[in-house]
């Protein structure tokens, strides 16, 4: 069987495929491109899995800021929150854990115990926490975010809660002759400093995280203080669309069953 997974996120669109279990493709593009050049308007927006060049798919399952207004024709809709969980469940096989998942414009923090999610905190008000805030940071620093990331020793105090406000105090600290290695730093700290209070209710061994700050070397140095364990997975920026094919798997398994 042959299971495609979508995950319409605000800054990419995530794409996986799994066949017999094992995901066989995987792609990251654009949301604007996805739209632009992978979908058609009439009343409604339809994906051609054609110009996608995603041939004989049997299940298909999508998640995320588009799933409600796109039709997928014989996709099945899920959550953000399950599609992620599910990934994890996917990726690392554990069933108790704390998932932490940055996006580009919000924040889940999901506690699971024995494959059961029991808890969870979402930050979706401001982009202060979220992966947009590090990007345009790095724009004003003119500096990669996989080079920003890499600081995490004496980093800078900035105290803006509002990431435009952050901006200027930012200017401000380039201004007084700061060094890059400090900002860089501050930067983070200050990112993990917006999550601390999302994380707190949050008691856990074992943290995964997923996003695309998984990938932020400063951030997950920041957590270690925190958790005895930082799981970070192989594919954390696809891991919706992954988890969307393992559910689809599963509920394949299940009516199979059934029958």
């Amino acid at each position: 069987m042959r299971i495609l997974g979508i995950d319409l996120g605000s800054r990419e669109v995530k794409l996986a495929v799994m066949e017999d279990k094992n995901i066989v493709e995987k792609r990251k593009v654009s949301t604007m491109s996805f739209y632009r050049d992978y979908c058609t308007y009439d009343g409604k927006i339809t994906v051609d899995l054609e110009k996608l060049n995603l041939k004989f798919i049997d299940k298909a399952v999508s998640t995320g800021y588009g799933r409600n207004n796109t039709d997928l024709n014989k996709f099945t809709t899920i959550t953000e929150i399950k599609a992620h969980v599910y990934g994890v469940f996917y990726q690392t096989g554990l069933k108790d854990f704390i998932l932490l998942d940055i996006g580009g414009q919000d924040v889940k923090v999901i506690k699971v115990e024995k494959g059961i999610i029991t808890d969870l905190e979402l930050n979706e008000k401001c982009a202060a926490s979220c992966g947009r805030y590090l990007e345009n940071m790095s724009n004003i620093l003119e500096i990669s975010l996989d080079e920003m990331s890499k600081y995490y020793k004496n980093p800078v105090e900035l105290n803006s809660t509002c990431a435009v406000f952050s901006e200027s105090e930012l200017i401000g600290k380039i201004a007084e002759g700061v060094k890059i290695e400090n900002l860089c730093a501050g930067v983070n700290f200050s990112m993990y400093k917006r999550l601390h209070p999302l994380l707190n209710k949050f008691k856990g061994r074992k943290l995964v995280i997923t996003g695309g700050v998984a990938e932020n070397f400063a951030i997950n140095e920041y957590l270690k203080n925190d958790y005895d364990e930082i799981i970070k997975i192989e594919d954390s920026q696809v891991n919706g669309a992954i988890g969307c094919c393992y559910y689809a798997s599963i509920l394949s398994v299940v009516a199979f069953s059934s029958n």
